[in-house]
């Protein structure tokens, strides 16, 4: 080959060497290596391998849409606008291979026409080697046809994504347009919002002001008008003018409850001239008291020895209610009995007597408020004394504790625990239902059908608050938690000492 290129250095004519050397514009600026392979076929040897357009034009366009998800608008426009500046400059790159293309084509034509000229010159092995070159420009040719086929298809395809981009960029600042706009709109309405903020707080601060001077002013005539009857009046007729007060008032709290138990002792001997008996009702008709059956003749007969019953009468006179195991001359009120009368029937010697309250049993002061406190509490403890244990006496008189739960009640002494259940319907608890001193401060306790107990708290308040509180958390365990609902096969309530 090396032969073949110094013969057409000697033997070229001077008029088709010019022409070669100053068409020759490759873009390069060097000529590819080639070399001749099986059946004639020019292959041009392999460099450093550069991307193709076509995955350049993939690549970015990848990139762009992929990006396109995570940029800001201002962003996104920013890269459509360099990218359509890249498919400018890959286009104008298109068209310099392009030119180089045609310069090829024409330089390669030239050059056959030199080789067939020299041909018919040249005779013997150098004959052979001319038709050789020959077939290597004509394979040359064809390959840069292909080539140039290659070219337009990628110029086709550049020339969409240069159309795709400048369509891209448009929208995008367009968008971005829009979004400044709209910021701007955001930033003016923000703008009137604080200024109309600053407006409404200047005038609530005048208002303030002026509202707060006006009330200064008429705090300044009230004193004005308190000093001058002040002085106009002495301190001694003041004070004597409020123990005079407080001493009618006194008196008026003394009338009426004069008053009240006046209204109470004519009801009390209108019912004795109308039942014309023996005995009558002791106490206060009130929560936290206790009831007695009371005689009024030395004659009467004891009425230990005879038979007794309680009842509950409705405020509105209906059927009365038995109460089970109450039994005996004294009674002290259940919590259940609030608004309702007591009724007791005497039987002695065949002659039956009717005591009745004048009033319903009303409720003990300041009892609801200290039971809904009670409630919002998990667990409340009472300090008790066990007066009986299954209907016994016990003998210990030691302090032991009672627990109210939500969910449950339990008796225990210091940590060992006596008895704990759940809320059943098994369970009853009641206050005790006989006599004795401690009546109104006990309660009867049967934790399931076996043990039961008899307590005695501190004070009436502190039973009666374990009452109701016991019901409530059992009602909301969907029990009902009463006293012994038969005086057959139930236990009856002891007896309190």
């Amino acid at each position: 080959m090396t032969r073949l290129t110094l013969d057409f250095g000697h033997t070229m004519h001077n008029e088709a060497a010019a022409p070669v050397s100053s068409d020759a514009n490759f873009v390069s600026g060097k000529f590819p290596d080639y070399k001749i392979g099986s059946n004639n076929v020019v292959i041009e040897l392999e460099g450093p391998r550069v991307p193709s357009l076509r995955e350049i034009v993939a690549k970015e366009t990848a990139l762009l849409l992929e990006q396109q998800k995570r940029l800001s608008v201002r962003d996104l426009a920013k890269r459509f606008e360099n990218g359509l500046s890249a498919a400018i400059k890959i286009s104008d790159e298109g068209k310099c291979k392009e030119v180089a293309s045609l310069d090829r084509h024409v330089l390669l034509k030239k050059l056959r026409d030199v080789l067939e000229s020299l041909k018919g010159r040249v005779a013997g092995r150098n004959k052979d080697d001319m038709a050789e070159a020959i077939s290597m420009v004509e394979a040359l040719a064809v390959q840069f046809t292909h080539q140039e086929g290659e070219l337009l298809h990628e110029k086709s395809e550049v020339k969409k994504l240069a159309t795709f981009l400048q369509q891209a960029t448009e929208e995008a600042r367009n968008a971005a347009e829009e979004e400044m706009a709209f910021a701007r709109a955001e930033v003016e309405n923000a703008r009137a919002v604080i200024e109309r903020v600053e407006r409404a707080v200047q005038e609530h601060e005048k208002m303030s002001m002026d509202t707060q001077k006006q009330d200064v002013e008429e705090l300044m005539k009230e004193v004005q008008e308190a000093r001058r009857i002040k002085m106009l009046h002495q301190p001694s007729k003041v004070m004597d003018m409020e123990h005079e007060l407080q001493a009618l008032r006194m008196q008026l709290a003394d009338k009426s409850l004069y008053t009240i138990q006046l209204r109470k002792e004519l009801a009390m001997v209108k019912k004795l001239e109308e039942n014309k008996s023996l005995y009558d009702l002791d106490g206060f008709e009130r929560l936290g008291s206790c009831l007695r059956i009371v005689s009024h003749s030395p004659a009467a007969p004891d009425i230990s020895s005879f038979s007794v019953q309680w009842f509950r009468v409705p405020a509105d006179d209906g059927k009365k209610e038995l109460i089970y195991g109450a039994t005996k001359p004294a009674y002290a009120p259940d919590p259940c009995d609030v608004g309702r009368f007591l009724q007791a029937e005497v039987v002695v010697e065949d002659q039956k007597f009717t005591l009745r309250t004048t009033g319903p049993v009303e409720p003990a002061p300041g009892l609801g408020s200290y039971v809904e406190a009670l409630v919002k509490k998990n667990d409340t403890e009472f300090h008790v004394v066990v007066l009986q244990t299954n209907g016994g006496d016990n003998p210990s008189s030691s302090v032991h504790v009672f627990h109210v739960g939500k969910m449950r009640i339990k008796l225990r002494k210091g940590r060992s625990s006596i008895a704990k259940e759940p809320y059943s319907a098994a369970m009853q608890l009641c206050g005790v239902r006989g006599g004795g001193n401690a009546a109104a401060r006990s309660l009867f306790w049967q934790a399931r059908k076996g043990p039961s107990f008899t307590l005695a708290f501190e004070s009436e308040r502190e039973r009666n608050a374990a009452i109701m509180l016991a019901r409530r958390f059992a009602f909301d365990c969907n029990v009902s938690l009463v006293g012994p609902n038969s005086g057959g096969d139930q236990p009856v309530a002891a007896t309190g000492r």
